[in-house]
């Protein structure tokens, strides 16, 4: 888990490598055990390392090959490399580490931009072939990893973060309207390849990208699961779907300790994170390192769920450690969260899983999360009203219960300069639900919400706020075997008791009832939720801000509307609108946008 940037040049000239290191600098967080620069021709390469697997320093990035055909640079781990590596043996390769990158190298040696098909992990890696010229991109088939692109005639830049990319410098930094409509509609999400900033791309999750030395390029999407019913699973009862995701689970789980340092979980409490912990233990794990974050109670709301995180680590006999975090390190901590950002995100957890990750670094390198089940599993409120729509009116349902806001109010809320033309959050949409590969209209929606949604808000969230803290998250219930299971199973299945029918009944095997039929929970942050004390100063001061009057993004009535009464405004999914508008302006000045 680390941190990668560099520049190729396709006009003739020389990288520039005081840029690429003021990116590698900006990633040092992700990377504070280790850090190189390396350069040849058109191209400079940069790595920060956080050393996981293969603690030396034949571990070090950038890295290359010993017959020199390659150089790269990787970010992520690759669970199934050790098995990777005694295949490559097997064809006559030689290894002069045990680190997962020097595989990820072998592996393209052997079986080019079809390497990707052979990993079980997290990643995003960059080559360059030293004969041809070329540059090969490639990020796993969930998104896990980030990769940023900036692209200007003759030179490409990439980074794991998009304010590395701003430390380079000669990024065009005018907002995107299509990308700010995205985000005032899916609740801060923007889909790759777009960010808010014009000038900045993002590789999208499943894609190998070759780029030749002239700068074109072509892409390669190389996994797509079908959200269909497949042959081989008809038979299956619901007895055998639970024990199949079971053991898919428990195989996800087991793959994600592969490391050469102690990996711990972070455990909320909710059917989960509590899943992950009771495998660990049934596989044999002792004393394993839990940790819970609670917040001080604000409006009458409840900011802990410790009584559920108690009883699972009691249950297991864990090492757990339960952080309390008062009302007032909220808006303290608020600004270093935003500063982590490599996009703006709502999400109260944000803070919460900032917060976290600083207190969890002090104690270990990795832990386990469990993200993504909610999305995989159709654990959301929404999912039955969706289930319910005929395949015709599910563009329309998926807008009505998923939607922050409807097209016809962005027309009061942004300046005209800032408004497309068309609804194209709602085309984008339609354009998704109508590809092949989704049976129903459930399997449509957690399609999009798997591999678009999901990636763009809390997997990214996961990613930036514990990278901050040089802390690897890993998220078992994103192995690509379990989500592929997941997608044929019967929707009815996951539909279940409230949604996540199939894995409740998986967690009842192993967990105590009260954890199981619990309430669904969540990270609640009431300070932000409901504008409160410093938060809302915080709001004012960035709103009023010269910055924000020039930029222009937002009518100045509608701001004042929503300044006027803070706590009163809410969006369809509930999200305090007041939030969502200030977090943008605040995040790019932040980044000094």
């Amino acid at each position: 888990m680390c941190g990668l940037s560099g520049e190729i040049r396709f006009d003739g000239g020389r990288p520039d490598v005081a840029a690429v290191e003021r990116m590698s600098d900006r990633l040092a967080a992700r990377g504070p055990d280790g850090s190189g620069i390396w350069t040849q021709g058109p191209v400079a390469l940069g790595h920060r390392r956080l050393k996981i697997i293969d603690l030396s320093d034949l571990g070090a990035q950038p890295m290359t090959d010993a017959g020199g055909t390659v150089t790269g640079v990787f970010n992520g781990c690759i669970y199934n490399y050790k098995e990777l590596r005694a295949q490559l043996q097997g064809l006559g390769h030689r290894f002069e580490s045990t680190s997962d990158t020097e595989v990820v190298l072998r592996s393209y040696l052997e079986w080019g931009t079809d390497c990707v098909d052979h990993f079980h992990g997290m990643f995003a890696f960059v080559l360059f072939e030293h004969r041809s010229g070329r540059l090969v991109l490639g990020r796993d088939r969930l998104g896990i990893k980030p990769l940023y692109l900036a692209q200007t005639p003759g030179r490409l830049r990439f980074a794991s973060s998009l304010p590395a990319l701003l430390a380079a410098g000669d990024v065009d930094t005018s907002l995107d309207p299509a990308a700010v409509h995205q985000y005032l509609s899916w609740h801060a999400t923007v889909a790759a390849p777009r960010t808010v900033l014009a000038g900045v791309r993002k590789l999208p999750p499943a894609t190998v990208r070759v780029v030749e030395p002239d700068g074109t390029h072509r892409d390669h999407r190389y996994w797509q699961p079908s959200y269909t019913r497949r042959a081989e699973y008809a038979d299956m009862t619901a007895t055998e779907w639970r024990d199949a995701v079971l053991d898919a689970l428990r195989t996800a789980v087991r793959r994600r300790m592969v490391a050469d340092v102690p990996v711990g979980v972070l455990l909320s409490g909710g059917l989960d994170s509590s899943l992950i912990v009771a495998l660990l233990a049934d596989e044999g794990q002792r004393d394993l390192a839990t940790f819970s974050v609670g917040f001080e109670s604000e409006g009458g709301e409840e900011g802990d769920e410790f009584r559920y995180s108690d009883l699972v680590a009691k249950e297991f006999a864990t090492d757990h450690h339960q952080l309390m975090v008062p009302s007032h390190r909220v808006s303290t901590a608020l600004d270093g969260a935003i500063a982590a950002m490599s996009e703006p995100m709502i999400s109260h957890d944000v803070v919460a899983f900032h917060l976290l990750s600083e207190q969890v670094a002090k104690e270990v390198k990795v832990v386990q999360s469990g993200q993504g089940a909610d999305e995989v599993f159709a654990g959301y409120y929404w999912y039955p009203e969706l289930a319910s729509a005929a395949r015709e009116d599910e563009p329309r349902q998926y807008a009505e219960t998923y939607f922050d806001r409807p097209h016809s109010d962005l027309a009061r809320m942004l300046q005209p300069h800032m408004l497309p033309d068309e609804d194209v959050s709602a085309r984008f949409v339609r354009e998704h639900m109508a590809a092949p590969g989704a049976e129903t209209a459930l399997d449509a929606a957690l399609r999009l919400d798997t591999h678009v949604m999901l990636v763009d808000d809390p997997v990214k969230r996961v990613d930036n706020m514990t990278m901050d803290w040089g802390l690897e998250a890993r998220v078992p219930f994103l192995d690509h075997e379990l989500v592929e299971l997941a997608a044929a199973c019967p929707p009815e299945l996951k539909l279940a008791d409230g949604g996540k029918g199939v894995l409740k009944e998986a967690g009842r095997k192993l967990l105590p009832a009260d954890v199981v039929d619990r309430p669904k929970g969540y990270f609640p942050v009431p300070a932000i939720k409901h504008m409160a004390g410093p938060v809302l100063e915080r709001v004012r001061e960035a709103l009023g801000a010269p910055e924000a009057r020039k930029r222009g993004i937002f009518q100045e009535s509608y701001v004042a509307e929503l300044l006027a009464a803070p706590d009163a405004h809410r969006t369809k999914r509930g999200a305090n609108a007041l939030w969502q508008v200030a977090l943008l302006e605040i995040w790019l000045q932040t980044h000094g946008i």
